[in-house]
């Protein structure tokens, strides 16, 4: 019996200075995805990922098309030289637009253009300093959801009503990422103590991202999408994938541009993607792209549900090989 194959395209963090050397020393159409994107984004995308720095490679607006771009090649190279075939595609933030170029949905160029974009309205959607992330570990959603309202209602009354933390990414069981003001972070991180609840972990982010405090960057983006000629719309991707906003698969290109915008400032619904896929039979994963985390959360999820999950990371290209025998 052949098994069915799901693509899995990361998000922001799991940049590094160096990612896609070894694509883009071996192969020439990892080499053409680069310049393609380079070309539509105006930044020099193959020095940032091999030379850095690393303070401009994780700028959001350089991080974000270089992530795709990297992503995008390795996934080509494994259909052109592998002869990969994906049967359903699901990225995490950032990379559901890699998943839609991959799965064709999107083209390139347009998706790098509307990164740097997003990227940009991003990070200045909340003053630099104002808020940011951290994971909440070892509780279970619903618990994270209602600390969250009890740190926002403290905050609010000591601060004002601007203030908010919210769940922003349900990665895995036990891990949830939340967003928020500093102060509300640090309201939440009380109440925990207080109540000797989970473990709060600060992550190493510039913004409060896919939360409420994104309704900026939202509308940024649906005015640029708003002004899509008829051929840069998405079009009906040729296999199905998992939006974030709905961890429901679907052809329906009418509705992309709507999840995509949506997706911003709403919780990216990844554990509940991977348990899409669960049940609809899924018993292997390839995460294409640097890094290894969503092959991490895989494990994790399948693990806690019951279901066999192979997950292969291409980030070490010499195990290709093996991973497409």
């Amino acid at each position: 019996m052949t098994l069915k194959k799901l693509a899995w395209f990361p998000g922001q963090g799991s940049q590094h200075v160096g990612m896609a050397k070894d694509l883009l020393d071996q192969f020439k159409i990892a080499r053409e995805v680069f310049e393609e994107a380079a070309e539509s984004s105006k930044k020099n995308l193959r020095k940032l990922c091999l030379d850095g720095p690393e303070s401009d490679l994780a700028m959001t607006e350089n991080t974000q098309p270089c992530l795709l771009a990297a992503s995008v090649a390795a996934f080509r190279v494994a259909e052109s030289e592998f002869g990969f075939k994906a049967d359903l595609a699901a990225g995490h933030s950032l990379g559901e637009y890699s998943a839609l170029v991959a799965i064709g949905s999107v083209s390139l160029s347009d998706a790098t253009e509307w990164v740097v974009e997003r990227g940009r309205a991003m990070q200045e959607a909340v003053p630099a300093g104002m808020g940011g992330m951290a994971a909440v570990l070892m509780l279970d959603d619903a618990k994270v959801s209602d600390l969250c309202t009890e740190a926002s209602g403290r905050t609010k009354t000591k601060h004002g009503p601007q203030h908010s933390v919210e769940p922003a990414n349900y990665n895995a069981p036990g891990q949830v990422v939340v967003s928020g003001t500093t102060e509300a972070l640090a309201e939440l991180k009380t109440l925990m103590t207080e109540k000797s609840l989970g473990r709060f972990t600060p992550l190493q982010v510039s913004a409060p991202f896919h939360s409420s405090l994104m309704k900026p960057a939202r509308e940024r983006m649906a005015a640029l999408f708003s002004k899509l000629t008829a051929t840069q719309k998405p079009k009906h991707p040729t296999v199905a994938y998992i939006p974030n906003r709905t961890a429901r698969p679907t052809v329906e290109a009418s509705l992309i541009l709507d999840f995509l915008i949506e997706q911003i400032d709403h919780p990216v619904l990844w554990k509940q993607s991977v348990l899409a896929a669960l049940e609809q039979g899924y018993q292997t994963a390839f995460e294409f792209g640097p890094g290894k985390v969503l092959q991490g959360l895989g494990k994790r999820i399948s693990k806690d549900a019951g279901r066999p999950l192979d997950v292969f990371a291409t980030a070490d290209f010499s195990t290709w090989k093996d991973i497409f025998k």
